[in-house]
């Protein structure tokens, strides 16, 4: 404080403007030079599915791909990635058909609360771009920078596996919003509901 007004011990870092093409689209956004480019994909980018997790670079939950490799957002300066490709989450679907490791995820029980999630997909996604047959040592190396404090990694490394087969295959994901009839009908042969049902 001087006079009674607060005066900053380091100056504000300059602004500029960012360019880059996340998941597919190109974006333009005004930026302090120093910013993380964690901060900038959630906060004005808005691609919420990059999760903070540490800051310390130990957990992976930040995980992006910058022109399709791995790197961990929250230790990344945005310049860095200045004109890059990047991809969150969010970009590795196509249209309503997911990646095939986001539909095994599911399958095979990888995420259980879920916050480590994202940077799991996009971490294995990279993976299995890279090496289409990863063995599962290969899967534990690959997987070694995110923490998961839920599964135990031994359904990671079967989701894994899994989607490794499905696009070996050519076997794409179902698309969730095709018609398909309602697995809990409501009518004269409806079981019995839970007890605490609102009906």
């Amino acid at each position: 404080m001087r006079d009674g007004e607060h005066v900053a011990m380091l100056p504000k870092a300059p602004s500029c403007t960012w360019k880059a093409e996340v998941n597919g689209l190109v974006t333009e956004n005004l930026i302090e030079s120093n910013a993380i480019l964690l901060d900038v994909l959630r906060d004005q980018v808005g691609t919420l599915g990059v999760k903070r997790g540490c800051d310390m670079g130990t957990c992976g939950c930040c995980a992006v791909l910058v022109d399709g490799e791995p790197r961990l957002s929250c230790l990344t300066l945005a310049e860095e990635a200045r004109g890059c490709s990047i991809t969150t989450v969010e970009g590795l679907a196509d249209g309503h058909h997911l990646h095939p490791i986001q539909t095994c995820f599911a399958e095979a029980g990888g995420s259980q609360c879920g916050f480590c999630t994202p940077g799991f997909l996009v971490v294995c996604s990279a993976l299995l771009e890279e090496n289409p047959k990863p063995d599962e040592q290969e899967i534990k190396n690959a997987i070694e920078g995110n923490l998961c404090r839920c599964t135990g990694y031994q359904q990671i490394v079967d989701a894994v596996k899994m989607a490794a087969n499905m696009k070996r295959e050519g076997v794409s994901s179902p698309d969730p919003t095709a018609p398909s009839s309602d697995p809990h009908p409501i009518g004269p042969d409806e079981p019995t509901l839970p007890p605490g049902d609102a009906r």
